[in-house]
């Protein structure tokens, strides 16, 4: 578990001292200036970090609140190409720290070592930025940056984000074949449905778990090639779990789980695939809307560590990558600006970005423990409180007094309420039972 010290530590070095060792050479620092690069990156870290739509203005009184005198104009000439790479260090160095609590009280997630989700998100961003972000063109955005994560659902930590251009594909990010420790589970969706990389996890002693690809050649456990699509058609109830083999080279052996849907959510299934399918051109698969009325993951978790049931909960549980990617887009508006200048804008997202990661930090070290935790309500006492890190951030024990007092509002007041008729992930994984009822 990291301490308040630590996190410190870890705050200070990001904020405090690593952006005015590259302020040369990142471009940023071409003379002497009452603006340096530490400041300029607090300014609009702690400015962003406590009123996500904040305007210039705004932000200029956080910097006087560090010290520093400036005019709107004068931080606005800040923004230019030189400030982007910058904070893309500076975004880097915050990644490069490790922040973990102590494992969640949840027995569930307890029987692996750690429970890591895999997902990416993307931010549009002005044509203009093309260069330094492609995004996929066509009806899509021609500049978008993909933001690459893993949260580990037992002790918080936060690997990313990997930064991509918006048109690579997920499987080619580096996190795909990030280490997965001996007795680890990695949740992973479609995008990442690689057979050699899931090969390569269980080698290590780790696990992998996964929606089914409907491209994938799918044997039963004597080798036996099984048409699954054209067998759910002829099955009234298929509900329970298969011993099979994935792939016609690699024979991967693993547990097919299958479970049906309602109506209600096959027919938005259908929608969507055919709504993803018309932004490309292309007419969804006969195989991919058959298949729409089962919910199907493999996986090479043993039944004897995770039951049918259970593990229906535990790709429940993948939706907790979203919630953190709705949060961050939603109340630290990652996409939402006020300018129209590209430079500015990318200064905008990659300082969310650090404030994002470092919002994570305090939510890992206040309130993780607690398995009924609201990321919306500690994003919002975080807020509150942001000015005050920004206050002693240069002194070290004041700065650790800050983050206790925090940790303690964080404790107190970010709890889920409880639910009975729409149950919250975590209901799902003290109780699996109620997935079924639900």
């Amino acid at each position: 578990m990291t301490t308040m010290a630590q996190l410190a530590t870890a705050m200070q070095a990001t904020l405090l001292y690593f952006p005015n060792t590259i302020a040369r050479s990142s471009g940023f620092t071409q003379r002497r200036s009452k603006c340096t690069a530490a400041l300029f990156v607090q300014t609009l870290v702690f400015g962003w970090l406590a009123h996500p739509q904040a305007t210039l203005e705004n932000l200029t009184q956080t910097a006087a609140a560090r010290g520093l005198r400036i005019s709107p104009q004068g931080l606005e000439e800040r923004f230019a190409a030189a400030g982007a790479p910058l904070l893309q260090h500076v975004l880097a160095q915050a990644v490069s720290h490790i922040v973990t609590a102590d494992p969640v009280v949840v027995p569930l997630l307890r029987r692996f070592t750690a429970v890591y989700v895999l997902d990416s998100t993307t931010v549009s961003l002005p044509d203009a930025l093309a260069e330094q972000w492609a995004g996929c063109g066509g009806s899509g955005s021609l500049a978008a940056l993909k933001l690459q994560v893993r949260l580990d659902l037992c002790a918080g930590r936060l690997d990313g984000p990997e930064l991509q251009p918006g048109r690579a594909h997920d499987s080619s990010a580096a996190l795909q074949t990030a280490l997965v420790p001996v007795g680890a589970l990695r949740l992973a969706d479609l995008g990442y449905f690689t057979l050699g990389v899931f090969a390569t996890i269980a080698a290590g002693g780790g696990y992998w778990f996964s929606r089914l690809n409907g491209g994938t050649n799918v044997y039963r456990a004597n080798g036996q090639s099984w048409d699954l699509t054209a067998w759910l058609a002829q099955q009234e109830d298929a509900t329970g779990e298969y011993a099979i083999q994935l792939g016609a080279k690699d024979r991967l052996p693993c547990r097919l789980l299958i479970a049906p849907v309602p109506a209600e959510v096959a027919a938005e299934r259908r929608r969507r695939l055919r709504a993803e399918a018309t932004k490309r051109g292309q007419t969804p698969s006969a195989e991919q809307l058959a298949r729409a009325d089962w919910t199907l993951y493999v996986t090479n978790v043993p039944g004897t560590l995770l039951s049918w049931q259970e593990a229906l909960v535990v790709g429940h549980a993948r939706w907790q990558i979203e919630l953190l990617f709705k949060h961050w887009k939603s109340q630290g508006h990652l996409d939402d600006w006020r300018s129209t200048q590209p430079w500015r804008i990318l200064c905008e997202v990659y300082a969310k970005l650090i404030g994002l990661v470092l919002q994570h930090w305090l939510f890992v070290l206040g309130c993780w423990g607690a398995a009924a935790r609201s990321r919306v309500k500690a994003g919002q006492t975080i807020q509150q409180h942001a000015l005050l890190l920004a206050l002693t951030l240069e002194m070290r024990h004041q700065l650790q007094s800050a983050l206790r007092i925090l940790a303690a509002c964080l404790a107190g007041g970010g709890r889920l309420n409880t639910r009975r008729t729409k149950p919250n992930t975590y209901q799902y994984l003290l109780d699996p039972s109620l997935l079924a009822l639900a």
